[in-house]
């Protein structure tokens, strides 16, 4: 995967090319301050949140003064203000019908959509953009090392930071499908949600298949910027197709129900027909969870807990794991 490739998937390279088949967004240029307040690794402070006046009741506890401190220098921490950005963005949100999905040029913070108070992306004001996107190694790996996986070593590209709002959508998680596509042939199809089981994709697999196919070749086809790329796309209630986003063809995108070794050298690419037959038949193989047996936990909710958890868990740290057994042990001998 060349730097090359990462740029082209940068939102606003592909959305004017594909803007007539996608969700409508707007994309305002992140300001450098902005920047530097979402990678600030202080308090988590948010911008722009107004909290209403919590008024006690008489003789209640709460309507005494608390003393915190006798340090007169103590400060109260305070969120920068940024008015001429959050204008713009407020009157974004609003052309937009009032709820966006936020993002930056590549990523959106899904891994952290737990932190908001309503458990899902949408937004309607810069203080809920705000949470998400400091809460968001998704969205810190954006802005700090957008080619960490790139194998030339050509120097970076020059790069201008975007928020992204798009018009938010209920969309159905069983309607997502993930399509990877190499030499400009659409070579593999899978469902997007691959933790869950849904019935109509297994009853519709063909038929969804077909869909995909159709519109890959009537407006992705020999349009995009590369030859190999990855899109995401949402097939509605009337079986219209939507394209979500582009992704680089490489292991910095998740391959879902296949894997990258399938999918670049062709080994095992196979689904309910031998690859023989989908290469003659210039269909691509498709992939989903066929059976509740197969049901797992959402990828996202390792991010819900700290790290040094989730390294002991999965055994990713040994040394986390030794100075673990070790305090296990001493607590042992103290027994």
């Amino acid at each position: 995967m060349k730097k090359e490739q990462v740029a082209h998937c940068c939102f606003s390279v592909w959305y004017p090319l594909f803007r007539t088949v996608t969700i409508r967004s707007v994309i305002l240029p992140l300001p450098d301050n902005v920047k530097e307040y979402l990678l600030d690794d202080g308090t988590l402070v948010v911008s722009g949140r107004e909290d209403p006046p919590i008024h006690a009741q008489e003789g209640s506890d709460d309507a005494e003064e608390i003393q915190w401190s006798d340090d007169e220098n103590t400060t109260t921490l305070k969120a920068p203000e940024f008015p001429e950005f959050t204008a713009k963005v407020e009157e974004a949100i609003s052309s937009l019908g009032g709820s966006v999905f936020p993002k930056l040029n590549w990523s959106a913070p899904r891994d952290a959509y737990w932190i908001a108070m309503n458990s899902s992306l949408k937004c309607k004001a810069l203080s809920d953009i705000f949470l998400l996107f400091k809460s968001s190694d998704f969205i810190t790996r954006d802005l700090t090392q957008p080619f960490i996986h790139c194998t030339d070593d050509s120097p970076d590209p020059s790069l201008d930071y975007e928020l992204v709002l798009r018009k938010w959508c209920e969309l159905i998680p069983g309607a997502e499908f993930r399509c990877f596509v190499k030499e400009n042939k659409l070579i593999g199809i899978s469902q997007r949600d691959y933790t869950q089981y849904y019935d109509h994709i297994s009853t519709q697999c063909e038929e969804i298949c077909r869909s995909i196919q159709e519109f890959f070749k009537k407006h992705i086809q020999y349009k995009f910027l590369d030859e190999d790329f990855v899109f995401d796309v949402y097939r509605d209630s009337r079986g219209k197709i939507w394209l979500i986003d582009f992704n680089p063809f490489g292991e910095v995108t998740d391959s879902l129900l296949f894997t990258w070794d399938e999918l670049t050298c062709g080994r095992n690419l196979k689904g309910d027909q031998s690859e023989e037959e989908a290469t003659e038949q210039d269909y691509p193989v498709f992939r989903c969870t066929n059976s509740q047996v197969t049901v797992q936990p959402s990828p996202y909710l390792s991010y819900r807990l700290p790290k040094d958890f989730v390294d002991l868990s999965t055994g990713e740290d040994v040394h986390k794991l030794i100075d673990f057994l070790k305090l296990k042990r001493n607590q042992q001998d103290d027994d």
